[in-house]
C-alpha cells in the first residue's frame, strides 16, 4: 500500500483552522464591551454590600425625618407658675361730683360785674357777681328812716306813760310798728346783700350762663359749681354679687382720658334695695380728685373682693374655649395633649389653675387653632429653655 505524505495533508489541515478561526483584533474587539458591560451591573450590587451600607442609606432616612418635621404645627408656649392672683368685679361708669351747686340770682338786677370765669377754683362764700344794687339801697334807706321815725315816737310814748298822758294801748301800738318798721329794714338790707352773689360750696366753676350787662331775673340760674375734691362713681351691679361686695373695699380705676395712670379708691356705699326691673344694686365708689380727675370722665372699675397669694396659674389665652368643660393644651414629649383643667379666679392676663396641671408644665398660648389631641408640635417662641427643653423629645420622635 503506498502511504500518503504528511506534508500534504497537514497544509490541507491548516488551510482548513485558518478559515474556521477568526481573527484576534476581531475577537479582542467583541470581548471588551461585554466585559465592561458585566463589571457595571456588578458595581451597584457592591456598594449595597460594602463597607459604605449605612452612609447610602442615611439620605432616605433624612428625608424621612424632614418629612416628620415639616408636618409638627408650630406653637408658642408658656410654663404654669405660681402667683398673686385677686378675684374681683370690674364694670365701667361716668365720674361725677357728689358736691354739686347751682347758683340762683336770689334779687333781679343788672350783671355789673363778673369776678371768676369758668375753670376757677372758688371758695365758700367768695362773691362771683355783682349785680346792680341801687333800688336796694334806696329800699334800706326808706326802711331806716321808718324805723327811726318809730323809735323817735316810741321814746316820746314812754315818757308821756309815765306822766300818764298817753294810754298804755297806743303805746303798744307804738311798740309794735317800731318792730314792724325794723323787720322791714333787715329785709330791705338782705335783699341789698343778694346784688352780691356769692358761692354756696367751694370748688371749681363748671359753667357760667351770663355776661356783663344782662338782666338777671330772680330765682334764675347763673352759675354752677362742683366740688372737684371728691368724685364718685357710681356700678349698677348685678345682684349675683351681692355677697361679695361690701362697703370699704379697696376700688382701682383707670380713665381713658389720662392712660397708664391708676387711680385707687374705695367703696364709699351699698344701695339696701336691689331694682326689680334690672335685677342690679347701685355700689358707689369714692375716689380724691388729686387735681386731674373731672366730672364726666368714663372710668373703668375693678373691686378686689378676694385674693390669693400663692395660685397656680397660666396665661389666661392658653384656655381653650369649649364652654362648660376648661382645657389646655399641654406639650408633653413633644406632641400637644388635651388637659382639661379646673378653673378659678382669673385676674386680667391670669388664670388660676385649680387641678389638670402642675408647676412647670408647658401649655400652648398660640397656634392651638391647628392642633388636635396627640399632634407633633414644634415650640418657636415663649417658652425660653424650658420650652425647648420640652420640643427636644419631639425631634426624638421625628427621627425615630
Amino acid at each position: 500500500m503506498k502511504s500518503m505524505s504528511p506534508t500534504g495533508n497537514d497544509k490541507s489541515f491548516s488551510a482548513v483552522s485558518a478559515r474556521c478561526r477568526p481573527p484576534r483584533r476581531r475577537l479582542t474587539a467583541l470581548l471588551v464591551p461585554a466585559l465592561a458591560l458585566s463589571l457595571a451591573l456588578a458595581l451597584p450590587a457592591c456598594k449595597k454590600h460594602g463597607p459604605g451600607d449605612a452612609q447610602a442609606a442615611s439620605p432616605s432616612a433624612s428625608a424621612k425625618g424632614d418629612k416628620k418635621a415639616a408636618d409638627a404645627v408650630p406653637v408658642e408656649v408658656a410654663k404654669a407658675t405660681r402667683r398673686g392672683i385677686s378675684a374681683s368685679y370690674t364694670g365701667t361708669a361716668a365720674l361725677d361730683a357728689p358736691d354739686e351747686a347751682q347758683v340762683i340770682a336770689k334779687t333781679s338786677g343788672i350783671v355789673l360785674q363778673l369776678l371768676t370765669e369758668e375753670g376757677q377754683h372758688v371758695r365758700k362764700g367768695q362773691v362771683l357777681v355783682k349785680l346792680d344794687s341801687e333800688r336796694q339801697r334806696l329800699q334800706v334807706q326808706q326802711a331806716q328812716a321808718q324805723v327811726d321815725k318809730l323809735q323817735a315816737n316810741y321814746d316820746r310814748s314812754q315818757k308821756m306813760v309815765a306822766a300818764r298822758l298817753v294810754s298804755a294801748a297806743d303805746n303798744d301800738q307804738i311798740k309794735y310798728d317800731l318792730a314792724n318798721a325794723r323787720a322791714a329794714l333787715e329785709m330791705a338790707r338782705l335783699e341789698l346783700s343778694y346784688t352780691d352773689v356769692a358761692a354756696p360750696i367751694a370748688g371749681v366753676v363748671a359753667q357760667r350762663s351770663i355776661k356783663v350787662g344782662n338782666f338777671v331775673q330772680i330765682n334764675s340760674p347763673i352759675i354752677r359749681i362742683i366740688d372737684d375734691s371728691k368724685l364718685q362713681a357710681t356700678l349698677n351691679v348685678p345682684e349675683r354679687e351681692l355677697s361679695r361686695l361690701r362697703a370699704g373695699q379697696p376700688v382701682a380705676m383707670e380713665v381713658d382720658a389720662l392712660p397708664g395712670k391708676a387711680f385707687a379708691g374705695v367703696v364709699d356705699h351699698i344701695a339696701p334695695m336691689i331694682d326689680a326691673g334690672s335685677g342690679t344694686f347701685r355700689v358707689v365708689c369714692r375716689f380724691d380728685g388729686a387735681g386731674v380727675l373731672q366730672p364726666g370722665m368714663f372710668s373703668r372699675i375693678r373691686i378686689d373682693y378676694d385674693r390669693k397669694a400663692d395660685a397656680l396659674v397660666v396665661p389666661r389665652v392658653a384656655l381653650l374655649d369649649d364652654g362648660d368643660a376648661p382645657a389646655v393644651f399641654a406639650v408633653r414629649s413633644g406632641k400637644a395633649v388635651r388637659v382639661p383643667v379646673s378653673v378659678g379666679y382669673t385676674d386680667g392676663q391670669w388664670a388660676e389653675i385649680r387641678a389638670g396641671l402642675a408647676v412647670g408644665d408647658a401649655v400652648v398660648t398660640a397656634g392651638k387653632a391647628a392642633l388636635r389631641d396627640g399632634s407633633v408640635v414644634s415650640v418657636i417662641a415663649g417658652g425660653g429653655a424650658d420650652a425647648s427643653a420640652a420640643a427636644s423629645p419631639a425631634a426624638d420622635t421625628t427621627a425615630n
